[in-house]
Order: structure tokens, then sequence, then C-alpha cells
């Protein structure tokens, strides 16, 4: 499972390693991309596909936990492996507790660091995939009139069509058009499915009590 389409990012200011980590990833049918500093990589990466980061931990500059910290506050969850040849134990720790992949001191066995990356890549295309359906279904919400936002927003709580026409001030028919036609905007085949669609989105407040 390596298409062209992810990519392994290296950073690294060790010239060699790179170039080595380079030609073994390539063979393995890898896109790769190397940068030597974290600064190189935060100007020049671009990170809309999935893919994989092999970070070390102590660089000029930007080091690889403050690379990882950053990532974070962009909520740019890409999988990172950590390799280095200077881990240290609380260090390790703090990478693992903020969402590394794993903690690889250098020299690194091949078939080990192989494994590790495919299964970086494969959490990462499992994101992407995630986040891309989410962007599909907020399109769907985003094409709602305001109305037909209001109604959706109490149908998914539990409040009876005859509340809603009451809270919007319309006839209950009305409230029932409404909701064919969100059904059908966010090809929703059941009540079900639009609470499920909505809860997905963290549009699901409290229950309505009556």
């Amino acid at each position: 499972m390596t298409p062209d389409t992810c990519c392994v990012h290296v950073i690294d200011d060790d010239v060699s390693w790179r170039r080595s980590v380079d030609r073994l990833l390539a063979a393995a049918g890898y896109r790769v991309a190397l940068h030597e500093s974290a600064e190189a990589f935060l100007a020049t990466a671009e990170l809309d596909a999935p893919g994989c980061i092999l970070l070390d931990m102590r660089m000029p500059g930007l080091t690889g936990l403050q690379l990882q910290q950053h990532l974070l506050e962009r909520r740019q969850p890409i999988p990172i492996v950590f390799i280095s040849g200077h881990g240290d134990i609380p260090s390790t720790v703090l990478a693992m507790k903020s969402g590394a992949e794993t903690f690889l001191t250098k020299p690194v066995d091949t078939d080990v660091l192989l494994k590790t990356i495919e299964q970086a890549m494969l959490r990462s295309r499992e994101e992407h995939d995630r986040r891309g359906q989410l962007d599909a279904l907020r399109s769907r919400v985003d094409s709602l009139t305001p109305t037909e936002r209001k109604v959706f927003a109490m149908v998914v709580r539990g409040t009876l069509n005859k509340r809603i026409a009451v809270e919007l001030g319309t006839a209950e028919r009305t409230v029932k058009w409404h909701r064919q036609h969100i059904m059908q905007k966010l090809q929703a085949g059941s009540l079900a499915e639009l609470v499920s669609l909505a809860e997905r989105l963290g549009l699901v407040a409290d229950r309505d009590p009556s």
C-alpha cells in the first residue's frame, strides 16, 4: 500500500541519513521529500495528501518536539515517527503523549522502519478519508437554507413537528415539507441517518425534553 500520492517527509539535519533513507524508501515505492530542518519543512511541505513524517528529535532551530507541537496547534494530524540517536526517556514520553506513532533509535533496523512507515501511512489514509467524508457532510449541511437549518437542528434533537411549527410560526405541513427537502439535500434515508449525520458533525445538543 504505497501509492505515489502518499509522501514520507524525512526531516533531519544529517545529510547522509537523509540520502540513505531516501534510497531505501524510494526502492520500497514511496514518494519521499527531504528536509534539512523543521523550518524548511514548514516552508515547503504540502500536507493535503496522506503521508507521514520521519522526524529527528534534535536539530538546529526548531526541535522535533517543537515541530510536533506546532503541527498540533495548526490541527494537521500527520503521523510522526521520531528517529534519533539522542533520545531520552522524558522526550520520548512527551512525544508519545502528544500523539507520535513511535520512537526509534538510530541505527534503525530496515524491516522495523518499513513496517512502522506502513502502519503510519495506513493510519494517515484512514484519517484523510474520514476528514474527506466529514467535509462532504459539512458541504451538504451548508447547502441548507437558514430555515432548513433551524428545522434540521430541532428535528435531530427530537422535537416534534407540531412544536417546530409553533417555534417557527408556521404550519405543520410546512415543517413536513422542509423535513422532506432536508432529507433529500443531506441524502439521508431515515431520521436515524439524519441524527447520525448530525452527531458526526457535532451538531446534536441535548435532546428536547418534550
